[in-house]
């Protein structure tokens, strides 16, 4: 093949050829760089936080916080500029906490006096105003599901950003009111139940609107805000039921750097498992109405109840109201789905499209939950002498991880697709749920932090 052959066909596109066009290293990077003058605005607006934090900070910090706090700001910058409205949330969430923190002035007795503080930007009352608009994005996902427009589903997309903005400030403004309350409380908000619910939410929706871009269709909005929801709903009872959003200190073996960095990727994982496991319900709701599958019918309305299971976990004397309004609906929700799941599928996406979707947040949430495993171990050997110990925790983590691992065996030695590699992501969540909350609730160990 001469020169001139090489230079026409490199002219050429993917479409016109067929086949794949192989781009250089340096054309690559090139490109990355050939950004507008907000990705650069942005870029400078990220160094220059970092800056004044380091100028601001850095005698309050160790070295390894240092470090963690210069890896995070190209970080940002690389995500802004990989997806733009990932840009403008982290400067509006960013901004809005910032403008709470300068309200507050270091007294913290402003938020019962300042108006914006007490009831909009607050920890507490920004972490409620998340769940409200949570609820409101369920919501409108499912009626634009079934009535088939576009129009609710759009507002449920709307919510469901101003509802990670919200839970965005409220884990920001927490951390600046724990150093408020005084200086040996204040710490990055992922220490107990209550936080990490928050983050759960935040990272699973996050992803989650990611993947509706990316593929153009908000019809698994409405199974991916039922997840959230559930998160939510176990959220403000542990808020009122257990006062669970007083900022407590920290016991000793959580008053490590590793905690920002292993509690943060471990809720990548679940998040994106979650999102996978309901975009797997989905595509079994879809494969149901085509084949009429009973067995698929029947195991969507199991599947449904178990995931609704919470009143019976959280029962204390009988079945708390709350909690038995909750199973209730939940149920009753769960077995109209399968009802009318004819009308529900007809609005989904291909399953091409789904089985990509479970796919790469299953690949996504593994790559985090095997750093956030190591990093785990490396924080294990630090704080309690050996990398490994068999706690319940561990080893629930190391279930979920060989879960996830056949899965992606399976799928890139196997060709795993279709109803089978759904069944096993929707099971999945099952696992998932109880590494992540049942083990705190059943079983004591060296993480029984966040005990109910």
């Amino acid at each position: 093949m001469n020169t001139t052959t090489v230079a026409s066909q490199a002219t050429q596109t993917p479409q016109a050829t067929g086949q794949s066009v192989i781009i250089s290293p340096r054309s690559g990077i090139a490109a990355y760089f050939s950004r507008s003058a907000f990705d650069w605005g942005f870029a400078a607006l990220i160094f220059a936080l970092m800056g004044y934090t380091l100028w601001r900070y850095d005698a309050k910090m160790d070295s390894y916080e240092t470090w963690i706090l210069i890896g995070t700001a190209p970080g940002l910058i690389a995500l802004g500029w990989a997806w733009r409205p990932l840009a403008y949330y982290f400067i509006g969430s960013g901004a809005l906490a910032l403008l709470a923190i300068a309200i507050y002035g270091g007294d913290l007795k402003q938020a019962e006096q300042a108006f914006l503080l007490k009831y909009f930007l607050s920890s507490q009352s920004a972490i409620l105003w998340m769940c409200l608009l949570y609820m409101l994005a369920c919501v409108c996902y499912w009626i634009g599901l079934f009535a088939h427009k576009e129009t609710p589903q759009w507002m449920g997309t709307v919510f469901t950003w101003a509802a990670s903005v919200m839970g965005t400030i409220g884990m920001l403004v927490r951390w600046r009111e724990g150093h408020l309350i005084g200086p040996d409380i204040g710490h990055i908000p992922v220490s107990n139940l209550y936080e990490v619910f928050v983050l759960f939410a935040v990272m699973t929706s996050i992803f989650y609107l990611y993947y509706e871009a990316k593929h153009k269709t908000r019809a698994m909005g409405a199974f991916v805000s039922l997840v959230v929801v559930a998160a939510v709903a176990f959220l403000l009872w542990y808020t009122f039921d257990r006062q669970a959003h007083e900022i407590q200190p920290l016991v000793p073996a959580l008053q490590s750097w590793w905690m920002k960095l292993h509690v943060p990727a471990n809720f990548v994982g679940y998040g994106t498992f979650s999102i996978a496991a309901m975009v797997g319900f989905a595509y079994l709701l879809k494969d149901a109405a085509a084949t009429n599958n009973k067995f698929t019918l029947g195991f969507l309305f199991v599947m449904g109840v178990a995931l609704c299971i919470e009143p019976l976990v959280f029962r204390t004397q009988g079945l708390p109201t709350y909690w038995a309004l909750y199973f209730g609906i939940s149920a009753l929700f769960a077995g109209s789905v399968v009802i009318f799941r004819k009308r529900i599928a007809a609005v989904l996406p291909s399953f091409e499209v789904m089985d990509d979707v479970m796919y790469k947040a299953i690949a996504i949430g593994f790559a985090f939950f095997t750093i956030a495993t190591i990093l785990g171990a490396l924080w294990a050997a630090e704080a309690w002498g050996a990398y490994w110990q068999w706690d319940p925790k561990e080893t629930w983590a190391l279930i979920v991880w060989l879960n996830y691992a056949a899965w992606l065996h399976l799928r890139f030695i196997k060709g795993l697709r279709g109803t089978f590699a759904a069944y096993w992501a929707v099971i999945g969540l099952l696992i998932t749920g109880f590494a992540f909350l049942g083990v705190n609730m059943f079983l004591s160990g060296l993480h029984s932090y966040g005990a109910l």
